[in-house]
């Protein structure tokens, strides 16, 4: 079963889309419901644990494991996507599902600071890199002084973003801290200027003619169907902080939910992973 639950957000997107041939100048935040075939067992041997998650990776991820794994582990998987990454916090937060599978510590943290969720997560289980691409320029040296660049507007995901920049040699000393609002002339030397705005939307402006690059989420790249080959910068792998993680309340009692997580770092799930994306938009974390 598959059900379209519309926003006012969603809405918005599509009146935008009959005017710019397919493109959304605001998130598409509508979430999608899906619920997984029934295992064999009956249901009072089979715990159900209902998951919000991305669409790309996160949803493909539970899909394997609901279709492989959970039926030997006793649990069956009830998944709902979501195009952002706000509502599903709002909604594991509400009690409308069990646990979230989308999100990275950083952002996580974020999250519980300035919303003071009670929330708890399991340890990394996969690693989508940054990339920068541009529809204007070859590689990143050709960025001109003063040049556009789109960037997330949530803050730990923005630094990450701006940290991607440096390794790129288009900024210089990205503390941790940094935001583009922070910036001073000697960490920008391009004197390079941002666009803010929601990392579901930044996809959309690669092509615009304005910007000169952006700043895009790796689960955004394999929606648009981007190649990461064409990216003139791309994140290192290598002590990345950035695993996506399970998160679940503080005062969880489904017990589903730790089965879930232990099947999440199973060697199943890293050669899943490894296969499906073998370019490495996708590593196991």
């Amino acid at each position: 079963m598959r059900k379209i639950i519309p926003t006012i957000a969603a809405s918005l997107a599509a009146a935008f889309a009959l005017t710019a041939c397919g493109g959304s100048a605001e998130p598409a935040s509508s979430p999608t419901e899906t619920t997984a075939a029934s295992p064999t067992e009956t249901a009072a041997e089979v715990t159900t644990v209902k998951v919000g998650a991305s669409p790309v990776p996160h949803a493909q991820i539970l899909e394997f494991i609901q279709s492989n794994l959970a039926a030997d582990a006793g649990i069956s998987l009830d998944v709902t996507e979501f195009t952002d990454y706000v509502l599903p916090n709002e909604a594991l937060a509400g009690g409308d599902i069990d646990a979230n599978y989308f999100q990275h510590l950083p952002y996580l943290e974020e999250e519980i600071a300035t919303k003071g969720y009670q929330f708890e997560h399991g340890a990394g289980v996969h690693i989508e890199p940054l990339s920068l691409f541009s529809s204007k320029h070859a590689t990143a040296a050709d960025v001109p002084d003063g040049g556009v660049i789109a960037i997330t507007n949530d803050v730990s995901n923005q630094n990450r973003g701006l940290k991607l920049l440096e390794s790129a040699g288009l900024l210089s000393g990205v503390a941790d801290d940094s935001t583009v609002l922070t910036l001073t002339d000697e960490q920008n030397p391009k004197g390079l200027t941002f666009e803010e705005n929601q990392p579901e939307v930044i996809v959309q402006l690669v092509e615009d003619p304005k910007v000169d690059a952006a700043v895009v989420n790796s689960n955004f790249i394999l929606s648009a169907g981007l190649n990461t080959n064409d990216a003139i910068a791309r994140e290192t792998v290598e002590g990345n902080p950035y695993a996506n993680i399970l998160v679940w309340r503080t005062d969880n009692t489904n017990p589903g939910v730790a089965k879930l997580e232990e099947l999440l770092h199973s060697p199943e799930v890293a050669e899943f992973i490894k296969t499906t994306w073998p370019s490495g938009d996708v590593i196991p974390g």
